[in-house]
């Protein structure tokens, strides 16, 4: 019996749809189904409390980054196995870039490309009878999306729910529950949005109260029941990021965490091993690796101990010297000569590129990137063309004296310039790799 698929979408960021998800994926998970968490967008954090509720890895899928052979085929093999997917929308349900149809980056994307409904959750605190007429136009602004039923959120009475209720029932739109008011359900955020899974205190804790409203709430068996077969072609893996090397060095722990799901998955499945270590706990590259993967994250929250970390910082230079190196955002900055924390203070990072940045001094770049690289590398070769993100607040202050690694364009292919740096063997970019560029 093939998986059935869900997409949680809603008017804005916000509603609560996390919430929601992380609930509906424990409550599911307690009952016995085989449910599996897909995040849409370039969101690392998401990913991670999908996998804390359910026990299995996350996934994202993004219709801008991802050709649709290979949102296809990374859908495809995460459905083996499974009886329910619940696919958390990005922002707005149809919030993406203009761009080519069904190419925008919005979960409606999916919606339309896999005939998958959407449970929209609706967010009433503030409105009544109004709450009808926003899902009025959710239900016809796009042909191709079905919004199968409504969650009501954040309703402050039994009246206020029943005023919002009637409302939208009698459009012809079932409404599947109520969650209330509850302060105590909301998860901590900070400047990149949630704080992490694995950084929450009683994470578990938690997600087992999220799963309880939920259960208390809403009609599981009519959610269910709106799940449509997820019935698509394979795909195919053509556009996938190849693994950089066959035994990948990965930094991993509290400062390097944002490694998409998908290319951890698909470079082991094309044969490479993952050897995982720790610069916050002063360890270098693994002997035996033939590349050196610096993931972002947070290290400006971290700044000081890997400043301290001599042998991070001394094993890690040596490795540079036989071996490629390749840090993506919060990577690059640690490979740069200095990182200014938020309160102004300087340190000293690995220097194995020339740039300095700052965090203090802090200017938001956000959106997608279109990239042609510039110098063969761990991204691929000389005029490869790759489909990324851009998401941080730290800036490059001094610039340095290294080639530049690539030509960036936005999403639109307005041209922006320069990214990233290389030095020897040693590249790095603000640029987060998603997929490859369509060939040709």
């Amino acid at each position: 019996m093939s998986a059935r698929a869900l997409i949680i979408g809603a008017p804005r960021s916000g509603s609560g749809k996390t919430s929601v998800t992380i609930g509906l994926l424990r409550a599911f998970a307690r009952r016995g189904v085989k449910v599996r968490g897909i995040k849409t967008g370039p969101d690392y954090i998401d990913p991670g409390f999908h996998e804390a509720a359910t026990g299995v890895p996350g996934l994202n899928l993004d219709s801008w980054a991802m050709a649709p052979e290979l949102l296809r085929h990374l859908a495809s093999e995460h459905a083996k196995d499974a009886e329910l997917l619940l696919i958390e929308s990005a922002m707005g349900l149809f919030d993406g870039i203009r761009s080519e149809p069904g190419r925008t980056g919005a979960a409606s994307d999916l919606a339309g490309l896999f005939g998958i409904p959407v449970l929209l959750v609706l967010d009433v605190s503030g409105q009544s009878r109004t709450a009808a007429a926003i899902a009025c136009g959710f239900t016809r602004y796009d042909p191709q999306v079905r919004i199968a039923a409504c969650i009501l959120n954040r309703a402050g009475s039994e009246r206020h729910r029943l005023l919002c209720s009637d409302a939208i029932n009698d459009i012809g739109l079932p409404v599947v529950g109520t969650v209330l008011r509850d302060p105590s359900l909301t998860l901590p955020e900070r400047h990149l949005g949630l704080v992490q899974a694995n950084e929450h205190p009683e994470v578990d804790a938690h997600i087992d109260r999220l799963a309880d409203a939920m259960e208390a709430s809403l009609d599981l068996d009519a959610i269910l029941a709106a799940a449509a077969p997820l019935d698509i072609p394979t795909g195919s893996a053509e556009l996938a990021l190849p693994p950089p090397g066959q035994r990948i060095a990965l930094a991993q722990d509290a400062a390097f965490t944002f490694l998409y799901p998908h290319l951890g998955r698909h470079w082991r499945a094309c044969g490479a091993e993952l050897v995982p270590f720790s610069p916050l706990a002063d360890e270098a590259p693994a002997d035996g690796c033939d590349v050196c993967w610096l993931p972002g994250g947070y290290p400006e929250l971290h700044a000081g101990r890997l400043a301290g970390a001599d042998n991070f910082r001394t094993g890690l230079a040596r490795f540079a010297e036989r071996h490629p190196v390749h840090g993506e955002c919060g990577g690059y900055m640690v490979l740069g000569e200095t990182l200014e924390d938020a309160e102004g203070v300087t340190h000293r990072m690995t220097g194995l590129l020339s740039h300095g940045t700052s965090f203090a001094k802090r200017k938001m770049n956000l959106g997608y990137r279109q990239a042609t690289l510039l110098v063969d590398g761990p991204l691929g070769h000389k005029g490869d063309r790759l489909r990324g993100h851009e998401f941080h607040y730290a800036r490059v202050v001094a610039p340095g004296h290294d080639e530049p690694l690539a030509h960036i364009a936005d999403g639109l292919g307005t041209p922006i310039g320069p990214s990233g740096t290389r030095r020897g063997l040693v590249s790095g970019s603000f640029f987060h790799a998603i997929a490859r560029g369509e060939i040709g």
